[in-house]
């Protein structure tokens, strides 16, 4: 019951995303890969989904530990992100590749929770 309750908030928080809703405040942006997302359409929405799998993939139960994993992986994205700087492709990019190792760990995490559940 806990994994289709997860599975549900997951569905809502990717259909809820605003089209064109950066997950920072573009007033704030002052990098140039933030001006950059703020800037465009496609990288503000890719932003507001990857914003979006990342708050999920927040919420799930790991092992002991991964709470410093998950730190690790969203410091390193955001130093990839800056080293893009304004370059609309490499944000593009990056933003397509954090996206399905989001979806990928979340899609492991409920598996595994069913299997737990199933046990």
């Amino acid at each position: 019951m806990r994994s289709l309750f997860i599975a549900f908030l997951a569905v809502l928080a990717i259909t809820t995303v605003d089209a064109h809703a950066a997950s920072f405040d573009c007033r704030k942006a002052h990098s140039p890969d933030e001006t950059a997302i703020c800037e465009s359409h496609e990288l503000s929405e890719l932003d507001a989904v990857m914003g979006a799998y990342w708050y999920i993939y927040r919420q799930l139960p790991f092992l002991m530990g991964m709470s410093g994993v998950r730190r690790d992986e969203a410091g390193e994205f955001l130093q990839k992100r800056a080293a893009c700087g304004p370059r609309v492709p490499c944000l593009r990019e990056l933003y397509r590749a954090r996206i399905k190792t989001l979806r990928e760990q979340i899609s492991s995490a409920l598996d595994d929770i069913k299997r737990r559940d199933n046990q």
